[in-house]
């Protein structure tokens, strides 16, 4: 039953990882016989690397315009917080503090990550395939860890909506 599974999703993985023109395989799936085109890795066109540059100038927009806003409030709640003295208020900093922490290791990730596009495609340039897709590959690894990184920080920022939500009810404001 495996084997039937594994084999019609190769079949259905198949139709869509197949270069229309040139009929080699992309990298990484394997053939029928088990094996992996390893020519597909070896090679990389100039233009891919370069399909990362929109997502990530629209990732930086967002990365700065979270990292804005949360630096205002947290210098609004900072004042409150030296007028009033509330615990509530200083478990909102300290949640704002953790997610300011994960927007700069987000920022972080998408530039050297952005970097690593741009070494790829002067890789290309220059005839060094090998290390242009070494670079693509980590440049790939470290987008995704940015947007782990981004969909972390948006879990944790339901936090300080609890810390409010508590507070209005009473019970004490805790970490969340």
């Amino acid at each position: 039953m495996d084997s039937i599974k594994a084999r019609s999703l190769r079949e259905v993985l198949k139709g869509f990882l197949i270069h229309p023109v040139s009929g080699i395989s992309f990298a990484g799936i394997p053939d029928e016989n088990g094996r992996v085109n390893m020519e597909a890795l070896e090679t990389l066109e100039v233009s891919t690397p370069a399909l990362l540059f929109p997502a990530i100038s629209l990732l930086f927009l967002s990365f700065t315009n979270r990292f804005l806003h949360l630096a205002a409030l947290i210098r609004k709640l900072h004042s409150d917080w030296l007028e009033k003295g509330d615990e509530t208020l200083k478990a909102q900093i300290d949640n704002l503090r953790r997610r300011l922490t994960l927007i700069r290791a987000m920022q972080l990730l998408g530039a050297v990550s952005l970097l690593l596009c741009v070494i790829s495609m002067l890789g290309v340039i220059a005839g060094y395939n090998r290390c242009a897709v070494t670079a693509f590959m980590v440049a790939l690894g470290l987008m995704a860890a940015s947007l782990v990184s981004l969909v972390w920080e948006v879990w944790i920022s339901g936090g300080a909506l609890r810390i409010l939500l508590n507070a209005v009810e009473g019970k004490p404001s805790g970490k969340s």
